[in-house]
């Protein structure tokens, strides 16, 4: 069973930087498309950046030019870079690796915090 693992929250202040890695389990982590969702009390679960298996990468609009998704897969870690943070950033932030047709896995959570 693959398992995906986040890492990396904390606490920032505003206009500060954090790195989330998300590590999986498995050996085909490198056909994988994976997402980085956040969740903040009261909101629904929403889509923050989405990269590849190709290495193509997509962000919703209030992360543009802040937030960077990237890949290794030699570690079968995603990454997640957020730069100028913002206290609307705040929210638990999860992971999500698929491969269709073989998993669809979703990590347990990371807390990110962003205030003075």
């Amino acid at each position: 069973q693959v398992q995906a693992v986040e890492s990396g929250g904390g606490l920032v202040q505003p206009g500060g930087s954090l790195r989330l890695s998300c590590a999986a389990s498995g050996s085909i982590f490198s056909r994988s498309a994976v997402g980085w969702y956040r969740q903040a009390p009261g909101k629904q679960r929403e889509l923050v950046a989405f990269i590849t298996s190709g290495g193509s990468t997509n962000y919703v609009d209030s992360v543009k030019g802040r937030f960077t998704i990237s890949r290794d897969n030699a570690k079968n870690t995603v990454y997640l870079q957020m730069n100028s943070l913002k206290p609307e950033d705040t929210a638990v932030y999860y992971c999500n690796s698929r491969v269709p047709g073989y998993y669809d896995a979703w990590g347990q959570g990371t807390q990110v915090t962003v205030s003075s």
